[in-house]
């Protein structure tokens, strides 16, 4: 069944022509902060063009923006339940104008050409997630390779990751990027991956010895050709109990 069946036989299907949602969907793997990007076919003065953009869809009659962007999250990924945060509204006049070609592909999607859009970002942990599940269109991308992407999507992303970097400095978020049980080696990669840099170790684990809620497990790593690791937890609960007193992570 098409999506206007479907809005006939079910008004819950229906979109609001002017508002949408679109994701910067957060992942690490390798040592690298990842973006999940989907690809595009645009026709332009005779030929076809490969194009990138961010995940994201108009939100529906009767959802609530969150609800737009679980769904959004859940389509792309096959996830449900993971972390994700409003973080700005777009609503630049001439966002999906930017360039002709772009502007072009959308117009016959459009009722309306103005549509704001509210920018979600959201955090995953790669190994977490069914390559299978994601559509065929997606892949993961270097945040820091990330090229030209369309309409004002670029804009949209480097302010999900300016607010991602500002929300570290005072919430324990990264560890929705991490397994379960990890080394203070491993949970410093993913803070260098985020903020682009390289920090010492002893101020480093100075630094996160402060925070109540990660708990020093009984575990050593395994099959490693050096000394083995101890592994760490994120306590959940302890954080909640704790969330009042402010920590601030600035190196």
């Amino acid at each position: 069944m098409s999506e206007s069946e479907n809005v006939l036989e079910n008004p819950e299907f229906e979109t609001l022509p002017s508002i949408s949602v679109d994701c910067v969907i957060f992942g690490y793997e390798d040592n690298l902060l990842k973006v999940l990007v989907r690809r595009e076919y645009v026709p332009f003065e005779g030929d076809v063009i490969i194009e990138w953009k961010l995940p994201g869809n108009h939100v529906r009659r009767k959802e609530q923006i969150d609800e737009t962007a679980s769904r959004i999250l859940k389509e792309q990924t096959g996830l449900e339940n993971i972390f994700m945060k409003q973080f700005m509204v777009f609503s630049d006049p001439g966002r999906l104008k930017r360039r002709e070609r772009d502007y072009e592909w959308v117009k016959p999607r459009l009722q309306d050409d103005r549509v704001l859009t509210v920018g979600f970002y959201s955090l995953v942990n790669i190994k977490d997630v069914d390559n299978t599940k994601l559509l065929e269109e997606a892949k993961w991308e270097n945040a820091y390779e990330i090229r030209e992407l369309m309409f004002d999507h670029n804009d949209i992303f480097g302010e999900a990751l300016k607010k991602l970097r500002y929300d570290l400095l005072h919430e324990p978020l990264i560890f929705e990027l991490l397994p379960e049980k990890f080394t203070l080696t491993q949970l410093q990669k993913v803070y260098e991956a985020i903020f682009d840099t390289i920090y010492d170790k002893r101020n480093f684990r100075r630094k996160v010895n402060k925070m109540p809620y990660l708990i020093q497990t009984d575990e050593l790593q395994s099959g490693v050709s050096h000394k083995p690791a101890r592994y760490y937890t994120f306590d959940r609960e302890i954080y909640e109990n704790t969330r009042s007193e402010r920590f601030d992570f600035r190196m």
